[in-house]
């Protein structure tokens, strides 16, 4: 049997596995990238909602979760948004900020995709889809230089270096899955629980009653959960809660953890109600709700938590003056402490990102190489170095293919 050689092979081609290449190649490696998808970079097409967020112009370690928050700070600082924001200025693509910082592609994800495919074309490395991995093993030094075979579904290769950049166990459909971790585990890496993140709540029944009439309504609200908190957008969907701030908080939460939330993050409901109170006593609740709600939303709160009448046009609710300090409290409480019955997440099958995986500590943070393992790397979302909605994800891929292509 005819054994494939290359310098360097690179399993999966997403965002951290093509910028690997990339950059391997620029050094002149043969570079081979396998992926078992049909098409290269499933999840760069689907992400922002089709437009590709590609970076954040605020990228800081502190948006990144790992068990070692330090881990990421070298391929940050070596490979930049600044750095591939310089690319796709190269190629003429243009792009907007949406808001704090998150940069998205005018010509949506596929010109970012076809970017990196065409990179990876001007560096001679290779693609090969539909080719299914089925054996890893580690040659003896005295078949060197060549460390590593691998036996797929096409034929059999050798390579002096081999990259792992499967990403995680988010969204399946894109063909996601744990091939990564199980690799780690046969070279015996540590691999930390896996979790995903960046993903949808789910709610209980009794919360889905309240909920689910507002599936499709958008307010801005402030999730707080385990010390940290999020000002964004909220969602109501037909299986519970969506939209920014709860996938950023997402990230912080474990089953039976509490989330609260306050619905109107601007101003404190009850002063408010109390300087009413004396100021224009004969305002209406509902009327102050209104002006800071959507009035769906208004409307769902007065009569199912605060259990106020459904009035017909032209009667009178009411009114703040007559609300006790216990009462005003209450509805403060309510709408600015609001502690939803969760029943989970939505898993992995909508999660952006998934928490975990690879122990850092098994990896040499400036070029992603198993200290363990010489010449085996893992880049991505494989490794446990997971960031905050906004672009910083991407980012990670890019530097820590970047810095591993580098070396390899």
């Amino acid at each position: 049997m005819a054994i494939s050689q290359h310098d360097v092979i690179i399993i999966g081609a997403g965002a951290a596995g093509l910028m690997c290449a990339i950059s391997a190649g620029k050094r002149g490696r043969n570079v081979l990238v396998l992926d078992h998808s049909r098409k290269a970079g499933n999840k760069i097409m689907v992400s922002g909602g089709g437009r590709c967020n590609f970076t954040n112009y605020y990228v800081e370690p502190n948006r990144y979760i790992s068990q070692n928050p330090h881990f990421c700070k070298s391929a940050l600082s070596r490979y930049t948004q600044w750095d591939f924001i310089a690319m796709v200025d190269k190629h003429g693509l243009p792009y907007s900020e949406k808001e704090e910082g998150q940069l998205f592609s005018d010509q949506k994800a596929k010109a970012i995709l076809d970017m990196m495919l065409q990179e990876v074309s001007e560096v001679k490395a290779q693609i090969q889809l539909e080719t299914v991995v089925e054996k890893i093993r580690q040659l003896d030094l005295s078949e060197a230089p060549n460390r590593f075979q691998l036996i797929t579904s096409k034929g059999a290769y050798q390579c002096e270096s081999l990259v792992i950049a499967t990403g995680g166990l988010s969204m399946p459909t894109m063909g996601a899955s744990g091939f990564g971790y199980q690799v780690a585990e046969q070279f015996g890496l540590n691999l930390l629980p896996r979790t995903p993140a960046l993903v949808p709540f789910t709610l209980q029944p009794d919360e889905k009653a309240f909920t689910e009439p507002l599936s499709g309504l958008s307010t801005p609200a402030r999730l707080s959960c385990n010390g940290v908190s999020f000002l964004g957008g909220l969602l109501f969907t037909h299986r519970g809660l969506s939209g920014p701030a709860v996938l950023q908080v997402s990230s912080y939460w474990t089953a039976g953890d509490q989330l609260e939330i306050n619905l109107i993050p601007e101003l404190d409901l009850e002063e408010h109600l109390k300087s009413l109170r004396h100021s224009k006593p004969k305002t209406e609740l509902r009327t102050v709700i209104n002006e800071y709600l959507p009035s769906r939303l208004a409307k769902a709160i007065l009569e199912q938590w605060l259990k106020q009448p459904v009035l017909e046009a032209g009667e009178k609710g009411i009114s703040v003056g007559d609300l006790s300090n216990a009462q005003i409290n209450n509805i403060a409480n309510r709408i600015q402490r609001w502690i939803p019955n969760l029943n989970g997440t939505e898993g992995y099958r909508t999660a952006e990102v998934t928490l975990g995986g690879v122990d850092t500590n098994e990896l040499s943070s400036k070029t992603m190489e198993a200290k363990k393992v010489p010449n085996l790397h893992f880049i991505g979302e494989v490794v446990d170095v997971s960031g905050h909605l906004g672009g910083f994800n991407f980012q990670w891929a890019w530097a820590s293919g970047w810095v591993a292509g580098e070396v390899v």
